[in-house]
């Protein structure tokens, strides 16, 4: 495969805005390397944590220029020496990619590519990878959920929400979930959750601790820790555990110490900025905090969350929810309404 084919893709040349979000149509179509796949993307899952690194406030700053987008979906294109799992024409997901995914061509190593199936099409194939990874990461890996226990998904009708609900359900747990609009609670009571909860209503938490009998929850899934942690952790039952879980940043959190000794594991799957808590709201539950970050999986980890995942495809309780769809062109508005919008409600995509 030749480098001299051009494609469009979305170019980052500065940390800054939405605005920094340049379309160029003069891209060399990438080339694969051993063990990589060239993929001809159909479609790419836009997660917040696109918009963290695009401003520059990550821990993580790629080189300039870059091409956001680790989700992507489409039709193998090429593969490089060594590659086996794959072949040219077949369908695929990513878990991340190379060359990054808000393109009409990406490359992705081999163990990032995953075949399929008919029954998905290409932007619910977008919305798999990091939603569904992550809250089987946050689920199983770090909270060691149980059938029986009780678990509270807050977000529950964005990408990684909906994911935890129908994980959870699957898994046999009693399901909790907050949104902020009637549509995303609507959503997300339709996607596993047994109870659903508005998050923008006054009381909420005293309404969820009525719901489990005032015994509290066995797990929380967070999206937005830096709001909701120092509540979430009055919400625990006795040996709780809070995973903080949307992006695989670092978060700082300030805690209140009053000459006391303490340890607690941090799980976050997401957060915006940074939170103060008091660590005897940890103590006298033994409640834990930790933080998910998908990065740190282990290829055997990978691999044992992509076979369940296989079978919930199979089963037919995996059925990822795509939201608003954007073309290619309209990369910056869909990281803005990423995080300006009032509600979550699935995933959003961009459609190439």
């Amino acid at each position: 495969m030749s480098g001299s084919r051009l494609m469009r893709a979305i170019r980052v040349s500065e940390f800054g805005g939405p605005a920094v979000l340049k379309l160029c149509s003069d891209v060399p179509v990438p080339v694969p390397g051993p063990r990589q796949v060239l993929i001809h993307v159909r479609a790419c899952g836009v997660n917040p944590v696109e918009t963290y690194i695009r401003s520059g406030g990550h821990g993580r700053k790629p080189t300039l220029p870059y091409t956001p987008g680790t989700d992507v979906a489409g039709v193998v294109e090429a593969v490089g020496d060594g590659v086996t799992a794959v072949k040219a024409g077949d369908r695929v997901f990513t878990t991340a990619t190379v060359s990054g995914g808000y393109a009409e061509f990406t490359v992705a190593a081999e163990d990032c590519v995953h075949w399929l199936p008919d029954a998905l099409d290409f932007p619910q194939g977008s919305a798999i990878g990091i939603p569904y990874f992550t809250a089987y990461r946050a689920l199983v890996h770090k909270a060691r959920a149980k059938a029986g226990e009780t678990v509270l998904i807050h977000g529950a009708s964005g990408g990684v929400g909906v994911a935890a609900c129908q994980l959870s359900r699957a898994l046999g747990l009693r399901v909790l979930g907050t949104a902020g609009t009637p549509e995303g609670m609507k959503l997300a009571l339709s996607n596993g959750a047994h109870l659903i909860f508005n998050h923008r209503e006054e009381g909420y938490t005293d309404k969820i601790m009525e719901a489990t009998g005032g015994a509290g929850v066995d797990i929380i899934v967070e999206m937005l820790s830096n709001v909701n942690l120092s509540k979430d952790l009055q919400m625990m039952a006795f040996g709780g555990r809070v995973t903080v879980s949307m992006s695989p940043a670092s978060v700082p959190i300030g805690v209140h110490s009053q000459s006391v000794e303490f340890t607690f594991s941090r799980q976050v799957v997401g957060a915006r900025g940074s939170i103060e808590i008091n660590p005897r709201d940890t103590m006298a539950k033994e409640s834990s905090i930790m933080g998910v970050a998908l990065f740190c999986a282990t290829q055997e980890e990978k691999k044992e969350c992509a076979a369940l995942l296989y079978a919930g495809m199979e089963a037919g309780w995996l059925r990822p929810v795509v939201g608003s769809h954007y073309p290619l062109e309209k990369a910056a508005q869909a990281q803005h309404d990423i995080i300006e919008s009032p509600g979550a409600s699935g995933k959003i995509v961009l459609t190439i």
